[in-house]
């Protein structure tokens, strides 16, 4: 299997694990797996605002707990190095404040939460998950970046998966 296709299949997994919890994977059930009527409807409400916004969502039910998970398509981007690597120290100064800007500004607006580089010295340099309805709008997004712009950098786009409201640990 390719690297990137199992790295894909492993985050998907790892979330999905994530999601289920600890409290009620015996059949157990507590009051943090309880969903009262009043949340049911939170989460259905924020299903057909996503929906109505674009964005594609779709249902998980944990078969162990019976826990229903709402499940929203995020765009991840791998950044890889480009054809055109800065010249000079400066001139790669420059393009990496730039590229931090962006960065910033993405995280500021809302459009990516989860982004950062990678610690070795490897094809890929690092990731952004992009909130976008669309590929088309994180694509856009992406190559807004200065340093994808001067060809420093290369945005790899897929779509993934993410249960909604779930963090890292």
């Amino acid at each position: 299997m390719e690297p990137i296709k199992y790295f894909l299949i492993l985050a998907i997994g790892l979330t999905l694990l994530s999601a289920c919890g600890e409290e009620g994977s015996e059949g157990k059930i507590s009051e943090e797996n309880m969903q009262s009527t009043e949340d049911r409807k939170s989460v259905k409400a924020l299903k057909d605002s996503l929906t109505r916004l674009g964005y594609q969502t779709f249902d998980y039910v944990d078969e162990g707990t019976n826990d229903t998970i709402l499940m929203q398509q995020y765009f991840l981007v791998l950044l890889r190095k480009g054809p055109n690597r800065a010249s000079d120290k400066q001139e790669a100064d420059s393009l990496q404040e730039l590229h931090l800007q962006h960065m910033g500004r993405m995280y500021e607006e809302g459009y990516a939460d989860l982004m950062g580089p990678f610690g070795d010295d490897g094809d890929i340099r690092g990731i952004i998950i992009y909130n976008t309805p669309t590929i088309e709008i994180a694509d856009s997004l992406a190559n807004l970046d200065p340093l994808i712009q001067s060809g420093g950098l290369v945005a790899e786009i897929h779509p993934w998966w993410a249960g909604k409201g779930f963090g890292l640990r």
